[in-house]
């Protein structure tokens, strides 16, 4: 009797260590696409966020301004560039060329707020969209160096929210 005892609370504990091991896996794996969608898709649920941001928010036009020095960049100065002017450069679903992805030809939401696809698939499910920023995520682009090169004075949320 003892033994049978000690091999259903065995067989318990192992059972459920396989259940946390395995909720842990699905939660790990669940916002790793790092896929990006484009700030249209953000509009469906996010409309009056969008609309702010396409009008007040000069990251919304930030690849016309890229697109308009084109000409007197080296490559890697564009591409330097590319990196805060567009959205998700070299990432799935990111910025590719002017052509080939205009939508992602800007500082899109998914600039400050990552990667949107998972996000989207999932009906809106807010773990996998980063929706708390500070000042930090701002400094990616925002840094010391470029803001005193460009004059720029970063707000945070830029007049989108």
């Amino acid at each position: 009797m003892l033994k049978r005892s000690v091999w259903i609370k065995g067989c318990c504990a192992l059972s459920l260590a396989a259940f946390v091991v395995l909720a842990v896996m699905a939660d790990a794996g669940r916002a790793n696409s790092g896929r990006y969608v484009g700030s249209e898709a953000c509009r469906e649920c996010h409309d009056q966020e969008y609309d702010n941001f396409k009008k007040f928010a000069k990251k919304a036009h930030s690849g016309e301004s890229v697109r308009i020095m084109m000409g007197d960049l080296t490559k890697e100065e564009l591409a330097e560039c590319y990196g805060c002017h567009m959205t998700g450069v070299g990432q799935p679903g990111g910025f590719v060329d002017f052509e080939t992805t205009p939508g992602m030809a800007e500082a899109g939401c998914e600039v400050c707020h990552g990667p949107g696809y998972d996000h989207v698939e999932s009906g809106g499910d807010p773990d996998f969209i980063k929706h708390d920023l500070s000042l930090d995520d701002c400094q990616v682009c925002h840094n010391p160096e470029r803001v005193d090169a460009f004059d720029f004075k970063p707000l945070l949320h830029g007049g989108a929210h």
